[in-house]
């Protein structure tokens, strides 16, 4: 589809007229834009073809024209006008936290910054601190969203590994020559940003070229890196550009071992390699042996159990002590990714999600799920057309209605609050308690300290959740300033949970702060954020978090039946 291909373009628009020093009214226009865009469900070709590309809100007869001629020519005159006197780099620059526009534009042009380079050049001579209105504090924080810039440029998000994998393991399979395909890696532990995606398969072939030869044919394969009778790297196209990726074939009798070995982590591994020296063993990619007789290999059960040991879940594998319990036999449960009942933060119509309540619950039935909660915005979220305690009384009624026919599933009564900036809601107190489940989260106010704010939420007794608690973007934002074990040791006080937002770029709590709440009793709560019709799918995100957090079926709200949910709530 061309959505996200477009949403890029507008987005590119906006940047460029906020540089420029256009009206944040022109400016806000074309992210708006691009945000309908990014979240429309239906290919925007297809509506264009069919004439109902105007019926789409936020998309009027302006926006429609501009679609409609990158679609027919695969170019956008508007586009091309507001970029042409704008050095590339520039545009660049404002994925930075804490750059904006008005302050790239003044660089520009009384400092000759054009890209990243002269950027980090005007913050080690002190020029950019010279600017009126700048400062040292000011020049610090841009410093710090430029070293996080550049840290998550290093690694790829799992979303955008998992994408392209989700495709090659298929494909790879469809050979016949394949007997085994998966993910290994940083992938496959569920980090949260990858580096090289590693592919493992084992071959009936003799040699492997077989299976390297289909590899390198891929259709989404751009480049190739290199290509043996084993091993092979390419460059596949992915969501954000052309990512490696690297193949290795290995025999049968080997693929447990290889698949162990090649998952990780590297400490894991160490740890396991002197635990098989101990026991007089040796173990390598090609297996355990005993002198010079392979007794595993086969499968990573085999592997892991020659060693007196319970296979290790991979999102456990960072040498945490996870191998010092599993000798032990005091291995903890982590959640399985099926003993995911439900989604406890979603969105609709009702606010900014592009999935009516009726297709949400379609949707979530799909997945398996016995419920989801409903978690529209509130009012002062206007950005997101938060609903007024009016219209969310409408939906409570709409909720009540398609419970009413449909069976085995149930639509909860949520909300995500906001909470204002002494602290208290954005909602009444007694409508908050007609609500199934209430998750509070911060969307304003980010420069300030948010801890008490956050803690007084905690404090309201109709609250449940605390929604995406540090604020953080993995792509570039550090989140709130917050101190989360006071934020935690609040939620223990009060008997609240606190949520691990299953969007890819959020994942928070991350698995850390995780941790943390795990020791102190707090119940975790998981929801996808879901805005569009793919955004369920991110649950197994938060999930493999959660397993590397070491989060059990008993600390995850989202294990209860629907009962025993609400029974929580009282």
């Amino acid at each position: 589809m061309k959505n996200k291909e477009l949403a890029g373009i507008f987005y590119r628009i906006a940047d460029a007229l906020e540089i420029k020093g256009e009206t944040s009214f022109r400016v806000n226009a074309y992210q708006n834009a691009a945000r309908v865009l990014e979240n429309l469900a239906e290919d925007v070709a297809d509506l264009a073809a069919s004439n109902k590309l105007r019926d789409v809100p936020g998309i009027g007869t302006g926006t429609a024209e501009k679609i409609e001629e990158y679609l027919r020519t695969g170019r956008m005159k508007r586009y091309d006008e507001v970029l042409a006197d704008i050095p590339a780099g520039l545009i660049d620059l404002l994925d930075i936290q804490n750059l904006g526009g008005k302050t790239v534009q003044k660089a520009w042009k009384e400092l000759g910054v054009k890209g990243l380079e002269d950027l980090k050049r005007v913050i080690a001579d002190g020029s950019l601190a010279g600017l009126k209105g700048m400062g040292a504090k000011k020049v610090d924080n841009i410093r710090k969203g430029l070293e996080l810039h550049e840290k998550a440029k290093e690694r790829i998000s799992i979303f955008e590994a998992a994408s392209i994998v989700d495709k090659l393991l298929p494909y790879l399979r469809r050979n016949p020559k394949v007997i085994q395909a998966e993910a290994a890696g940083s992938l496959r532990r569920m980090r949260e940003t990858i580096g090289d995606i590693d592919i493992l398969a084992s071959s009936s072939s003799p040699d492997g070229a077989d299976v390297v030869r289909y590899f390198t044919q891929y259709p989404e394969v751009e480049r190739v890196l290199g290509a043996g009778e084993t091993k092979s790297s390419v460059m596949i196209h992915g969501p954000s550009g052309p990512r490696q990726v690297d193949l290795r074939v290995v025999a049968g009798s080997e693929f447990g071992a290889a698949l162990q070995y090649f998952t990780g982590s590297k400490d894991h591994n160490i740890a396991l390699r002197g635990m098989a020296k101990d026991k007089g063993l040796k173990i390598s990619e090609y297996g355990v042996f005993k002198g010079a007789k392979r007794i595993a290999g086969r499968s990573e059960e085999s592997v892991y159990r020659s060693l007196g040991l319970p296979t290790i879940p991979p999102e456990m594998r960072e040498n945490r002590g996870e191998l010092e319990l599993a000798l032990k036999g005091r291995l903890p449960r982590v959640v399985e990714y099926d003993e995911i009942r439900g989604d406890l933060h979603v969105h609709s119509t009702h606010s900014d999600g592009r999935q009516t309540l009726a297709e949400l619950v379609g949707l979530a039935k799909k997945m398996g799920y016995a419920y989801i909660a409903v978690c529209d915005h509130t009012r002062s979220a206007a950005y997101a057309h938060g609903l007024s305690p009016e219209r969310l009384r409408k939906e409570m009624k709409e909720i009540e209605a398609l419970n009413a026919k449909t069976k085995g599933f149930t639509l909860l009564k949520g909300t995500e609050v906001d909470i204002l900036a002494d602290g208290s809601l954005d909602l009444p107190e007694s409508l908050l308690a007609e609500l199934d489940l209430v998750v509070a989260s911060i969307h304003s106010g980010f420069k300030k300290n948010v801890t008490e704010r956050m803690v007084k939420a905690i404090q309201n007794p109709h609250v449940d959740v605390i929604g995406h608690p540090t604020g953080r973007l993995i792509s570039g934002r550090e989140g709130y300033e917050v101190d989360i074990d006071k934020v935690i040791a609040a939620a223990e006080r009060h008997h609240k949970a606190l949520e691990l937002n299953a969007y890819f770029d959020r994942l928070d709590l991350n698995e850390l702060n995780l941790k943390k709440a795990k020791d102190k009793g707090v119940k975790v709560s998981l929801g996808t954020d879901t805005h569009s019709a793919g955004g369920l799918a991110m649950m197994r995100f938060g999930v493999g978090i959660a397993r590397r957090a070491w989060l059990g079926k008993g600390d995850i709200l989202n294990c209860l039946t629907v009962e025993a949910l609400k029974k929580e709530k009282r």
